[in-house]
């Protein structure tokens, strides 16, 4: 106790003359002196532990994969055209289509196709517009299986005389897609059968088809 006493009386001799107005200078008052029943912390502010760091604000986090609505496609297009019975000719060309998905496994597809060969030492035209629905499934790896259904219009030439060039048509099959994650563009393979009808006579053309989808 006498200890306490006596530094408790330097202490307050140092700061009335520090602080007194017949001093030269107004010094800051000096560190409290620490005894045996003070904590160190009093006596030096230094110790004291620092303030804790601010939590930083939740910031959102994305998605893996990012989905997209949207389908482009351009592919050569092999077919076997059946122009009428026992005349057949073998088509190349190439064929195009978008697709725009309102939900993840079904859309809707527009596609356009143009094909040409040699019917009876004669260049032949086959052209194909046609919109419908398409299915998909995603499997794993970036693979997408489709189907589709589309009805358009077809012109074939030149003109023959069993009937006009232009007719109803329509195309069914599908075919499998090859997307890698995180990617945009992949390949596809597609296999198809076109069929109309020319000439009053039923014509199923089958095709296939290779290229390259975007999607965005």
């Amino acid at each position: 106790m006498a200890a306490s006493g006596a530094g408790a009386q330097v202490n307050f001799s140092s700061y009335a003359l520090t602080s007194s107005p017949f001093a030269g200078s107004i010094a800051a008052p000096a560190p409290v002196a620490q005894n045996v029943f003070m904590p160190a912390i009093f006596a030096d502010p230094a110790l004291l532990p620092p303030a804790p760091a601010p939590v930083p604000e939740p910031q959102g986090i994305q998605g893996v994969f990012e989905n997209y609505s949207w389908q482009a496609y351009i592919g050569y297009t092999f077919m076997r055209a059946y122009v009428v019975p026992g005349s057949a000719e073998n088509q190349n060309g190439a064929n195009a289509s978008i697709v725009w998905f309102y939900r993840d496994w079904i859309g809707f597809d527009g596609e356009v196709m143009g094909a040409h060969g040699t019917l009876s030492g004669d260049s032949s035209w086959t052209f194909f517009g046609g919109v419908g629905p398409r299915l998909r499934y995603t499997l794993p790896r970036g693979l997408e299986v489709f189907a589709h259904g589309l009805f358009g219009y077809s012109r074939l030439t030149p003109q023959t005389p069993y009937g006009g060039e232009n007719a109803f048509a329509y195309e069914v099959g599908g075919g499998v897609d090859l997307i890698p994650p995180h990617h945009r563009f992949g390949g596809r393979l597609e296999a198809d059968m076109l069929g109309t009808r020319h000439f009053s006579v039923y014509q199923y053309n089958p095709k296939v088809s290779a290229g390259i989808v975007f999607k965005f």
